[in-house]
């Protein structure tokens, strides 16, 4: 087993040199992370990547009949079941491979399921739980935008407390979601899989190493990407990598991996102060939080993000990487 990382340089001129598996023309809307933090994860080897792909907003932008942004071989999945199908896809190779009837080339494939926090954190959890249990060698990458984006902006499991939705509204008997957000890294990093992360695109260079490293291990990785939503989230198209900057700047979106039970915070802010202000006041859905009549609402926020911080702490204390 690959407990030991590879030194990984993610100079754009070095990596850039590896295939690309993504096409320039896509249906995203303008300011999406998706491509942003797709391209950046699948750039880091030169593997060949077979992927599985749930149905949401990566699915429909990349893949609409009969056209695709992939340039390797691509698989729409149901809502829920990329990782099972991933699952099989893997199953199968192995199968091949102990037959003798793969090539050299083909010996090496790398497999991917990705999908958004609808099909991740909710619709297509115990499908992930099952596949990352029973050991398969694959990564899945999660584009969090905190709702259902696809299908009119509804709330997830991973919407934060008090953020609007279009079925967590904003009005005069509640203000916004009640409920606090599911933490999914740390309930998958219970699973004791060999490798687990949270990553931000505008920290290219954390998300690429962490990528390789996912690819490198043997068994199943889990990366869990901040992913800017323009369009739902009422922000500026033009500054989605400068509100996700803002978000790892306020503890909001900590960036850490879990290495075979090792734990790393990757990017620890040295002034937090205002810094949660400065991101809810980016985005229409946050911006009614600042207002003083949901100051408790907003400290209920604060809590939750110092609870959380503390916890990284308390584990990479308790398990520091060497």
């Amino acid at each position: 087993m690959n407990t030991t990382p590879k030194k990984f340089n993610p100079n754009i001129k070095v990596v850039s040199q590896n295939p690309q598996r993504l096409a320039s023309g896509h249906r995203l809307c303008p300011g999406c992370g998706i491509s942003v933090i797709l391209k950046q994860a699948m750039t880091t080897i030169d593997a060949p990547i077979i992927t599985a792909n749930s149905t949401g907003c990566s699915e429909i932008c990349f893949g609409a009949y009969p056209y695709t942004a992939f340039k390797t071989p691509w698989i729409h999945s149901l809502f829920e079941n990329s990782a099972a199908v991933i699952s099989g896809v893997e199953s199968a190779h192995k199968a091949l491979l102990r037959k003798g009837k793969l090539s050299e080339k083909q010996k090496k494939i790398k497999f991917l399921a990705i999908g958004g926090d609808g099909a991740t954190y909710d619709i297509g959890f115990q499908w992930l739980s099952g596949a990352l249990e029973r050991g398969h060698d694959f990564v899945y990458i999660c584009f969090d935008n905190e709702g259902y984006m696809n299908t009119g902006f509804q709330r997830s499991s991973s919407t934060p407390v008090g953020f609007h939705t279009h079925t967590s509204p904003v009005g005069s008997q509640k203000k916004g979601k009640p409920q606090h957000r599911k933490n999914l890294t740390n309930i998958l990093a219970a699973h004791d899989i060999p490798y687990v992360a949270q990553a931000n695109p505008a920290n290219f260079a954390d998300l690429m190493k962490k990528a390789h490293r996912a690819f490198e291990v043997e068994g199943p990785a889990f990366i869990n990407c901040f992913s800017v939503c323009p369009t739902n989230w009422k922000s500026d198209p033009q500054k989605g990598m400068v509100i996700s900057q803002m978000a790892s700047d306020a503890n909001f979106w900590p960036l850490y991996e879990v290495d075979h039970g090792k734990w790393k915070i990757n990017y620890k802010p040295r002034h937090t102060e205002g810094k949660l202000e400065e991101f809810l006041g980016s985005q229409g859905r946050t911006r009614h939080l600042l207002k003083p009549e949901n100051e408790a609402l907003l400290q209920t926020l604060k809590d939750r993000i110092d609870h959380d911080w503390n916890y990284l702490e308390k584990m990479e204390e308790s398990f520091p990487m060497s």
